[in-house]
């Protein structure tokens, strides 16, 4: 069952969007076509196969947590444009309060 224009202007009057009559024209295959392919895979869908968010198992690969020196605060300042008390001084963004 193919989608008309008059049942895309229904999907769009439920979700509260205008679309110009072009604009049905224009969504109506292709909303027909979201809906077959999610038809397909109705199909091959089976009771015994669980539903997974990715073909493969992932496996969180991180490194390990490891202490090491950081960047001296002299040297990290040395680049910035302004800093001030041994911090990066940036404009005020939330008002003028404080």
């Amino acid at each position: 069952m193919a989608l008309t224009p008059n049942d895309v202007a229904d999907l769009a009057r439920l979700a509260r969007i205008e679309l110009t009559p072009a604009e049905l024209e224009h969504l109506a295959p292709q909303l027909d076509a979201i809906l077959e392919a999610v038809a397909k895979v109705s199909e091959v869908a089976a009771d015994d196969i669980p539903p997974t968010s990715h073909p493969l198992p992932l496996d969180n690969v991180q490194r390990a947590d490891v202490v090491v020196p950081s960047m001296p605060r002299e040297a990290a300042l040395a680049g910035a444009p302004a800093a001030e008390e041994d911090r990066f001084r940036v404009p005020r963004i939330l008002g003028e309060e404080g």
